[in-house]
């Protein structure tokens, strides 16, 4: 998948600064900081999480350690809970930023669950949208 310049810079740019972040994704014509607006290119778990997660976690989501250590994603059993890892991506954690007002709900249950059906995690129960919406 290809990304657009705009779209790589808005995603560094949310790390350091959700303002600077929407001033960088206006021009994909809406109100960028409306849920759902930061990322519509990514569709699916697997799509997101190449787009925006492997970058820290890694393509195997064993983690990093560097500049910044990346917590490993792969065969972690802090994912048994599925609300967990859907409070994270939505409102961050540490250096995870959140990035609940740049996906939406369906974007959010795609990642986590393909996050909890891959890289050694094997957690049937599925998270919804709904899910996803009492959590934020």
């Amino acid at each position: 998948m290809k990304f657009r310049p705009a779209a790589i810079a808005a995603l560094i740019a949310l790390m350091v600064s959700p303002v600077a972040a929407a001033e960088k994704l206006g021009p994909y014509g809406e109100d960028p900081l409306d849920r759902g607006v930061g990322f519509p290119m990514l569709q699916g778990g697997q799509s997101i999480f190449t787009g925006l997660c492997q970058g820290c976690h890694m393509s195997d989501a064993k983690g990093a350690v560097g500049a910044g250590a990346y917590p490993a994603l792969a065969r972690d059993s802090k994912l048994q809970v599925a609300g967990y890892p859907v409070a994270v991506v939505t409102h961050g954690q540490k250096a995870m930023p959140p990035l609940g007002d740049y996906l939406n709900d369906q974007q959010v249950a795609d990642v986590v669950n393909y996050i909890r059906g891959n890289f050694g995690n094997t957690y049937k129960d599925k998270v919804k949208p709904e899910d996803v919406k009492a959590i934020r």
